[in-house]
């Protein structure tokens, strides 16, 4: 058996009751699993896990890593007249926690993933944070149990499906670039980010950010994660500067 997939199942309780939707799971993603503790695994949040190393979060790490691979080469491939810039704003959006978070509640795969009653009665389903690893940790149980291809076709399918038009989208932008370029441009400096609060259990925390230009406090934002909040920030910033 694989090593990686060895290495997985040694944190993960392989024998643990199979959840009779996996079936069903497999038939929304259009992939049938040789080894079913694997795919388990994938949709078995931390919170379910008392132990310091979490296997669902060492999934998640090796998924984003497969899926920033197989984006930008998804990028090279159909945009060749893009400089570096270009590609790396497009692909910053594609693998989004907010990108992947949308496309997972599209797709379904929210209504799988396994939490800790606490975790569930706290929305975990519907967090950002949460679904978009949920996602990542998804692409690397398809790449364990499969290949590179069987990940790519997934990630193809379910994520870079019409990205031209994905990338367009209002809700995708990426504000914290918007606002860099207008005070590079402007002030010849970059807004400064600062976490003003941080609450909530390790596995849905939330984090309150208020973004900075010239010393001068410009916007304010909340997320499931630090990036989430900043973009929130950035966002309401550029709001009030017509941006």
């Amino acid at each position: 058996m694989n090593k990686l997939i060895l290495n997985i199942l040694a944190q993960f309780n392989s024998k643990k009751e199979f959840d009779p939707s996996l079936e069903e799971l497999q038939n929304v993603i259009g992939y049938k699993f040789q080894n079913l503790s694997i795919l388990q695994a994938a949709i078995s949040h931390t919170s379910l896990e008392n132990r310091a190393v979490s296997p669902f979060e060492r999934m998640e790490f090796l998924g984003d890593s497969i899926l920033g691979l197989i984006t930008s080469e998804e990028l090279f491939i159909h945009y060749p007249n893009y400089a570096e810039g270009q590609l790396s704003k497009m692909k910053s959006k594609l693998v989004s926690r907010k990108f992947l978070a949308m496309k997972t509640k599209e797709s379904g795969i929210n209504n799988f993933i396994r939490l800790s009653t606490e975790a569930a009665q706290s929305g975990g389903k519907f967090s950002t944070s949460i679904l978009g690893d949920c996602m990542e940790a998804l692409i690397c149980a398809i790449y364990l149990d499969g290949s590179i291809d069987d990940a790519r076709i997934f990630i193809q399918k379910f994520i870079l499906k019409n990205m031209e038009k994905q990338i367009t989208r209002s809700g995708l932008k990426d504000y914290k670039s918007i606002l860099q370029e207008y005070t590079q441009g402007k002030f010849q400096n970059t807004p400064e980010y600062r976490i003003v609060a941080e609450v909530g259990p390790e596995h849905n925390k939330e984090f309150s950010v208020e973004v900075y230009i010239n010393a001068a406090p410009a916007g304010f934002g909340k997320g499931n994660n630090k990036k989430e909040a900043q973009q929130k920030a950035a966002e309401k910033a550029c709001q009030d500067l017509n941006l």
